[in-house]
């Protein structure tokens, strides 16, 4: 409340205006006074902070630089000296870290796998994949289109990527709802294509602003007719980085759509994170545009044995690229004779579907190595679990696996998960939804029912404690 003081043991009241004016700077440089506070309080360096304002205010003359220079460390000296009653600190920095959300991850990720299109209709919470990507366009030149709607968004991506180059959408659930029509066209016309789905609770416009993981079911199912697709839903911005670079490969390979699955809290929350290992990344080239491939005759839809066909840019070679939205030929033109429409479905299906399940990657383990407890989950719960193993662990055998990588479902033959599953007295499927739909797209795909649920869906995220509480009533 202005005006108000408090004299309390753990307030400190800091003189901001007073300490930003009195270096010879102004009541604007307050916020600077601030963050040298806060520095000064940790026990923190005030060299960082300095090299943050000379980046920040490059553009600025040499005056303007040292005056928030003094306001810094006026802050930071204040706090220092004052704040006998600080009995925390932190580890000092080693190294340079990065401050980074989930979305801007799924970006750079985009960005590092060679992404050159986005269009989007800006809607919560996957505006800030667009905003992002915008941001680096220049730099890296990407064309990023702010689309009329979402129809038209998923087709400018399509024709972007019909024209040879890696594109990209994204929107949430009541915005994907306009692009299935898309997503089918996609599958028929073999058009790769990523698609960013980061959740909100529904239906309709429901919470705009929460989070939910609601969509699953749908992004799964959506689209009419049968296809390949894939579904990702990374945990952390490491794995929304990395995963953004494997849809793009996945989809230029197979030539199929691939999702990216977030929430609103996933989206949008801050991680301090590491560097993330580049050696990693996908780097494979799908698209042809020399005479050997796309000259003469060339057949856009031509049956092989991998049911995947030469990818290539119209207008670069002789020959003529054809597609059609209705079923087609091997040289994309329409038809409507039963033969060559089983042989289609054929090479888009079933040839293509069991190449896709070798690429999926099993889910992460952590905990006790024979855990009699196993709670499980996707997406967003994995800081949730994995602080909630480590707490529990000092008195029970308990462990989790998270699953990034959704759909095709993970076979055993890297990693047998289910066996662990088997061997535990109990096993806990967690979901920030009120149907339990991983739990039920596990019954489908390996059989196993999850013993109990812990289900979250009134729009806010799992709170550490109030799951452990959930947590203990169950397993004691």
């Amino acid at each position: 409340m202005l005006g108000e003081t408090f004299a309390r043991p753990n307030f400190l009241g800091v003189p901001f205006l007073d300490l930003a004016t009195s270096g010879g700077g102004n009541k604007v440089m307050a916020n600077i006074v601030a963050i040298g506070a806060v520095l000064g309080m940790l026990g923190m360096g005030i060299e960082l902070l300095f090299d943050v304002l000379l980046s920040t205010l490059k553009k600025r003359d040499e005056d303007t630089v040292n005056r928030n220079k003094v306001a810094a460390l006026a802050g930071y000296n204040y706090a220092g000296h004052n704040c006998v009653q600080c009995s925390f600190s932190i580890v000092q920095l080693s190294g340079q870290k990065m401050l980074l959300s989930t979305n801007d991850a799924i970006a750079s990720g985009a960005i590092a796998s060679g992404c050159k299109f986005y269009s989007a209709y800006p809607m919560t919470p996957s505006t800030g994949i667009m905003l992002y990507m915008a941001g680096k366009a220049k730099e890296y030149g990407i064309i990023v289109e702010q689309a009329e709607d979402e129809i038209a968004a998923i087709n400018m991506a399509l024709g972007a990527s019909f024209a040879g180059v890696r594109a990209m959408t994204g929107t949430s659930g009541g915005g994907f709802a306009l692009m299935v029509e898309g997503l089918s066209l996609a599958a028929m016309t073999e058009t790769p294509i990523v698609i960013a789905l980061a959740q909100r609770p529904g239906p309709a416009t429901g919470l705009p602003t929460k989070t939910e993981q609601g969509d699953l079911l749908f992004a799964l199912h959506a689209g009419h007719g049968e296809f390949p697709r894939v579904i990702f839903a990374p945990g952390n911005p490491e794995q929304g980085f990395l995963l953004a670079d494997k849809a793009f490969e996945i989809s230029q390979k197979y030539q199929i759509p691939v999702f990216i699955m977030t929430d609103q809290f996933l989206a949008d929350t801050q991680w301090t994170v590491e560097h993330f290992d580049l050696d990693g990344l996908f780097c494979n080239e799908y698209r042809f545009s020399g005479e050997e491939e796309c000259g003469g005759e060339y057949k856009r839809h031509a049956f092989t044995d991998s049911g995947v066909s030469p990818f290539c840019i119209p207008g670069l070679a002789s020959g003529l690229v054809v597609t059609d939205s209705d079923e087609h030929d091997e040289e994309g033109h329409i038809i409507e004779d039963t033969a060559t429409r089983i042989k289609m479905v054929d090479k888009r299906l079933f040839k293509k579907l069991p190449l896709i399940e070798k690429e999926i990657a099993p889910p992460l383990f952590y905990g006790h190595d024979k855990p009699e407890i196993v709670i499980i989950g996707w997406g967003s719960t994995y800081g949730l679990m994995r602080e909630a193993v480590d707490i529990a662990s000092k008195k029970k055998n308990i462990a989790m696996l998270h699953f990034s990588e959704i759909y095709p479902f993970p076979s055993v033959d890297a990693f047998d998960y289910l066996s662990v599953l088997k061997g535990a007295k109990t096993t806990i499927c967690v979901e920030q939804n009120a149907t339990g739909q991983f739990a039920r797209l596990m019954k489908t795909e390996t059989g196993f029912e999850c013993g109990t649920l812990i289900n979250r869906y009134d729009g806010r995220p799992f709170m550490l404690e109030e799951f452990l509480g959930e947590l203990y009533a169950r397993i004691g």
